[in-house]
């Protein structure tokens, strides 16, 4: 019997394709959605998970294929029809209007009016349902002011003021902490329980095995399989993904250069006025030094000060010999100092200019005769750069907003080698990124360091750190409070080192 038939199927997909220019992004994929389930999409990023989500969505129209909601076929689908029929989406990138409430946020373009003039029972609407599911958010608070997982939180409610029966969640845990996750998770399992369907893209595989009940795995548009996610094991998923076994998940650490050698970068006693009290670090060429610390404890807002983003307050600065304190990020760049920010939307990436434009970006100079830029010469390097970052698919002529999220930081660090450095910070450089993609990032570190690069490297996957390492600083509070060898560290030890738990704590946990 298939779900269709045995009448809980809330939305079904039958042999929908799509396509945007040459690219395929699905083929002929069918599938069902049933109530009160959490359904995960997970595959390589460019896979179409996304694409599938915001087909069920109503954002994209399917150019072949059929969707039934509720039984019904429909004809003409799209976002005000999708909600109509109880389909919301919640994107990666979050859809709020930062200057209003939250309550006015929620009701936003449902409000109940008199004459033109907003009702003023709108905050008691919002209490109620805040108060039904439980999240205690303050209806007068603006969201600008909200953290992140509270934003989420937001845009369920707004979902589910609007009557969503089924919640389509596209990558919805890429900037939680560990705690907030948990949290999304939980929250995901009792809107299912009171008869929501979730469909959850996501690249976290330990996330969907533990909040799923079915998991589709999807590989260059076409659905691989859908299984209970109780019958399957994340290594598995991996090789259905890829559609081959995956290779350990880290290249082999590459040879550390000599103590002796000079530093390339050496920061002193930082300070600055976005909550860096008092940094202390060096990076050699040829070498991967890691930024080990909590969520707030200074890191990015210290490179960004290095890099010349924010301002420094005290402390010195020295970068391939020469005093750095208080350059622009334009030198840095024209010296080889390249920062790759965690935000590639707001600060690294022209959504919609071409992935072309957007790698070339950061070199223009080199490549310009008398004011004119060879466009010949950009094509080239930019391919090859896209092309050796594995790019997908590998027409860089296309806006950067058609590509995958794995694709467009592909496309940032791409950016970044196209300005040539000789050193590269890198800002949570896997963020967002499938398994696949993690690994061509994790051999394209190994390789920079190989050829002498200097790499500064964050990530709140603390793991990371430790494997591609030669070196890394643990941050706390605005400072470096120690340095550690990561081939000779453990995940643990870093984590109660940075949580201040001594070792005799640790014994009697």
């Amino acid at each position: 019997m298939t779900e269709s038939e045995n009448g809980d199927s809330l939305v079904e997909l039958h042999t929908v394709s799509k396509r945007f220019g040459a690219t395929q992004a699905l083929d002929s994929v069918s599938l069902d959605i049933r109530r009160g389930e959490v359904h995960a999409f997970v595959g390589e990023n460019g896979a179409g998970k996304s694409t599938l989500g915001k087909v069920i969505a109503g954002i994209y129209s399917a150019d072949h294929g059929d969707i039934v909601v509720d039984g019904v076929p429909i004809d003409r689908w799209n976002p005000g029809l999708a909600q109509r029929r109880g389909i919301a989406m919640i994107a990666q990138e979050l859809a709020l209007v930062p200057d209003l409430t939250v309550a006015e946020n929620v009701y936003l373009g449902a409000e109940h009016s008199t004459f033109g003039m907003l009702s003023r029972g709108l905050i008691d609407r919002f209490d109620a349902l805040d108060s039904d599911v439980g999240f205690g958010l303050d209806g007068h608070a603006k969201v600008r002011d909200l953290r992140i997982a509270d934003q989420q939180k937001v845009e369920i409610l707004r979902s589910l003021a609007r009557n969503a029966r089924v919640i389509v969640m596209d990558e919805p845990t890429s900037s939680l902490t560990a705690q907030e996750m948990s949290q999304l998770e939980e929250l995901m399992r009792q809107l299912a329980e009171r008869g929501c369907s979730i469909v959850y893209v996501s690249h976290f595989l330990d996330s969907v095995l533990r909040v799923a009940d079915t998991v589709t795995v999807m590989r260059d548009g076409r659905r691989i399989e859908t299984t209970p996610s109780e019958s399957v094991t994340k290594q598995e998923l991996v090789t259905s993904m890829l559609g081959r076994e995956m290779d350990q998940a880290y290249p082999i650490r590459s040879a550390s250069p000599t103590s002796d050698s000079a530093p390339l970068l050496s920061v002193a006693n930082l300070k600055t006025n976005t909550g860096v009290v008092d940094m202390s670090f060096n990076v050699r060429p040829g070498e991967i030094v890691g930024m080990l610390g909590l969520v707030g404890s200074g890191r990015t807002e210290c490179l960004r000060a290095v890099f010349g983003l924010d301002d420094v307050v005290s402390g010195t600065v020295g970068f391939d010999g020469r005093e750095w304190t208080g350059r622009s990020p334009r030198d840095s760049i024209a010296a080889g100092l390249v920062f790759v920010s965690e935000d590639r939307h707001k600060d690294g990436l022209v959504l919609e200019r071409s992935v072309r434009e957007n790698i070339a970006l950061s070199s223009l100079g080199a490549r310009a005769a008398s004011g004119f830029v060879s466009q010949k010469r950009e094509k080239d390097v930019t391919l090859h750069h896209a092309r050796a970052l594995e790019m997908r698919p590998l027409n860089t002529e296309l806006p950067a907003s058609w590509f995958s999220g794995g694709n467009q930081q592909k496309a940032l660090l791409a950016k970044a080698l196209a300005a040539e450095p000789k050193l590269i910070i890198l800002d949570e450089p896997t963020r967002g990124v499938d398994v696949g993609a993690k690994r061509t990032i994790y051999e394209l570190i190994s390789r920079l360091a190989e050829e002498g690069i200097g790499v500064l490297l964050i990530s709140s996957e603390h793991e990371e750190v430790i494997e591609l390492a030669h070196r890394a600083y643990l941050v706390s509070d605005g400072r470096t409070i120690d340095q550690i060898v990561p081939a000779e560290s453990t995940v643990e030890d870093v984590l109660f080192r940075l949580f201040h738990v001594s070792s005799g704590e640790e014994s009697a946990a």
